[in-house]
């Protein structure tokens, strides 16, 4: 069994549902309905996409894996500050996200400069922002382009389920 069993539903009013099911069988989910239910799959799936190309162990579907809540990722943060690794991943997904919602694609340049502005924005001067190579996005952007096919295919009601493993990709 993989570290985690990431299973999104297409829920039949529009809204989706994500489970995550680690290998003891405990599980988190969380619905979103409205905006947010058809926000969120494409958020988790380039996640998805990010987590596994990169290989980062402790980014936010890792840290379910270890056993954190989908709550826990959200005020009050039970669990305290996000950790490093997982708020730089959080960083990349909302640029892949900003790109997509824009339909553009950045070269690696023009997405580590935004990575860039946005820690100056927030006050940021503790950690460096993540810089990624044009083959790693043309990587992401393709490992992300077969989820959203597979979620774009899936009729309401169904669920897709992928296999998450800290230690990559699983392509």
């Amino acid at each position: 069994m993989p570290d985690l069993l990431v299973r999104i539903k297409k829920t039949t009013d529009g809204g989706s549902a994500l489970t995550c099911v680690r290998p003891d069988g405990t599980t988190t989910w969380q619905r979103n309905q409205g905006a947010k239910g058809r926000f969120f799959p494409w958020h988790d799936l380039t996640h998805y996409a990010v987590e596994t190309v990169l290989r980062r162990a402790h980014a936010f579907y890792g840290l379910v894996a270890e056993g954190w809540d989908l709550d826990d990722f959200g005020a009050p943060y039970p669990r305290g500050p996000i950790p490093w690794e997982a708020g730089a991943v959080e960083l990349v997904v909302g640029l892949l996200d900003a790109e997509r919602a824009g339909g553009v694609y950045w070269t690696a340049a023009e997405f580590n400069q935004g990575a860039q502005a946005h820690l100056v924005a927030q006050g940021d001067r503790e950690h460096a922002p993540p810089a990624l190579t044009d083959e790693q996005l043309s990587k992401i952007r393709a490992a992300r382009a077969r989820v959203f096919a597979q979620w774009t295919a899936l009729p309401p009601g169904a669920t897709l389920e992928l296999p998450f493993d800290r230690a990559g990709d699983p392509a």
